[in-house]
């Protein structure tokens, strides 16, 4: 009996943690919120037309910084999204395995990933990061406190660029609940504004969870 319910414990222990992530947790940036208080958020986000990126410019939100020791924040994110990982002494990865929760995709040289901004600083900037100081949006490139940064494949992250998404969604769509909640997070933390596409594209993928 008792073997039973150890098992039923860590069963219900393993169910619990698929659904909060809706699949499988590949890499292991901070929790989002639920589903449910995501919703709320998304609700609370004031919903307009979408800016331009008249004077953007990646440069305006200067990364990568450091954050502990010899490392910066790509290296900061390599290590944590990473299994395995070691660092040389200047914090580079000189081995470890990384699997990009976009499209299922392993690898095991550093080179072959980006640390994707999940609200790109373009889209950012065009939702009310241009009214911003130069030090908060540095903050915004370089937060490791919440969902932001994520280490991905290079291709998907090039495929994924600043599109928003109503435009853009994983091509994994086992981590489509994920994602929104990710988005919604960022979003919601500095209370950027969204447009109606992307509202509803991210309403569909909390339908998902």
């Amino acid at each position: 009996m008792r073997r039973i319910t150890a098992f039923a414990t860590t069963v219900a222990a393993a169910a619990t943690a698929w659904a909060l992530s809706a699949g499988p947790v590949l890499a292991t940036p901070p929790t989002p919120p639920s589903a449910s208080t995501a919703a709320t958020e998304l609700a609370s986000l004031t919903v307009k037309t979408e800016g331009t990126t008249t004077g953007y410019s990646r440069d305006k939100f200067p990364h990568w910084i450091n954050q502990s020791g010899s490392c910066d924040t790509r290296e900061e994110v390599l290590k944590r999204d990473g299994t395995g990982v070691k660092v040389d002494s200047s914090c580079q990865p000189t081995s470890g395995s990384w699997t990009s929760v976009y499209d299922e995709k392993t690898f095991t040289d550093s080179s072959d990933l980006d640390i994707d901004h999940i609200v790109p600083l373009a889209e950012a900037w065009k939702s009310g990061a241009n009214t911003w100081t130069q030090a908060k949006r540095q903050e915004f490139a370089n937060n490791l406190t919440i969902s932001q940064l994520i280490a991905v494949s290079a291709s998907s992250n090039r495929s994924k660029s600043d599109k928003d998404p109503s435009e853009w969604q994983p091509p994994n769509a086992a981590v489509h609940c994920l994602y929104a909640r990710y988005w919604i997070w960022v979003k919601y933390t500095y209370k950027l504004s969204l447009q109606s596409s992307e509202k509803t594209a991210l309403q569909d993928m909390l339908g998902t969870c």
